[in-house]
């Protein structure tokens, strides 16, 4: 059930949502949901969640709904976080020092097991753990733990120079925090987070 090119990215991009909130339910000890008590928890049309999910096979049933915990794996695993991805989290600043420091990457999927930094200071630090290794020993830090995920947490203008670096060193997906868009090959997946963006997204509906 691996998604393929034909697959919006907006609908891959839902899937997330989805599976946080089938989370909730399974806390919740819920057994059984519907497209229309998903699309009312999230602010998305009934219709939208069936059609994005048929993208991926039959998950339902007539007059049952959705199996909650069926359904939960499943998009688990389409998205592949039915496993441990290893990450590595460039730049230890405050921002990276509290990705790194974060506890709730592991039950998704994901596992933070090097950090690097250029700072001389931060450079054997240990946080969780984890030494704070120098930039200069990541592309062979990456390839050793056949690392493919990695987060960029550095001042924008050494983020490209971060990121020409680790798509050298193998990673194929990177979620970039630096408020700088990178150029990266089509072969590697880049999620830009930018919260001066989406504040100022949001300010617009303030008047």
């Amino acid at each position: 059930m691996a998604n393929t090119p034909t697959i919006p990215d907006i609908v891959i991009g839902r899937l997330p949502i989805y599976l946080r909130a089938l989370n909730h339910m399974i806390l919740d000890e819920k057994d059984y949901t519907s497209s229309h008590e998903l699309g009312e928890r999230l602010g998305i049309s009934s219709a939208q969640i069936r059609k994005d999910l048929s993208h991926f096979g039959e998950f339902g049933k007539q007059g049952t709904g959705y199996n909650v915990r069926f359904l939960y794996d499943q998009i688990r695993q389409i998205l592949q976080v039915d496993r441990h991805w290893p990450m590595a989290v460039v730049g230890i600043g405050d921002l990276g020092r509290a990705v790194a420091n974060y506890r709730g990457f592991q039950p998704r999927g994901f596992l933070v097991t090097c950090l690097f930094d250029n700072d001389a200071d931060k450079i054997n630090e240990k946080i969780n753990d984890l030494e704070v290794l120098p930039i200069d020993r990541m592309k062979d830090e990456i390839q050793r733990q056949s690392i493919q995920v990695a987060m960029i947490a550095v001042p924008a203008e050494a983020a490209q120079a971060v990121a020409d670096q680790l798509v050298e060193a193998g990673v194929r997906a990177i979620l970039n925090y630096a408020p700088i868009t990178l150029v990266v090959p089509p072969t590697v997946h880049v999620q830009h987070i930018d919260p001066v963006v989406h504040l100022q997204h949001m300010a617009y509906y303030l008047r």
